[in-house]
């Protein structure tokens, strides 16, 4: 299933103000299926661990504790070409930068509350989704 797998998270801000259903809609309505979803907080240890590629940028303090501050939704999804696709959905890093209707132009409120977190490469998709849910409940 490589190449047809993405995980995403909705990150607590967007959470909090209520737009996860919004999100969730949009992600169907562009055609993806959800293999697996839950809604949990992270501690800030796991959310160091998830984020730990970024350990030596001067924002990963910050995002760790972000990220931390409140409950997420958590899930991966299918489509063909889904990395790309789903980064084509949600828009730029910078809700700012991002183009009119994307999931980040439409939710998000900073560069780090940008409203949810995709994957970038096949192979995260794999690590990330794994980091989550286990084989059983990616069937």
């Amino acid at each position: 299933m490589k190449g047809n797998l993405t995980f995403t998270m909705i990150k607590p801000s967007a959470v909090q103000a209520g737009h996860s259903g919004k999100i969730l809609d949009m992600i169907i309505t562009a055609g993806f299926n959800i293999l697996a979803i839950k809604k949990v907080k992270l501690s800030s240890q796991q959310a160091g661990k998830f984020y730990e590629v970024h350990k030596e940028r001067p924002f990963y303090n910050s995002l760790v504790s972000f990220m931390s501050s409140g409950a997420v939704y958590a899930a991966v999804l299918e489509k063909e070409d889904a990395v790309n696709a789903f980064r084509k959905l949600i828009g730029a890093t910078n809700p700012m930068e991002a183009e009119e209707g994307t999931v980040r132009k439409m939710f998000g409120a900073s560069l780090e509350e940008n409203a949810v977190h995709g994957s970038d490469s096949d192979e995260n998709a794999l690590i990330e989704s794994h980091f989550f849910f286990s084989d059983l409940e990616l069937m």
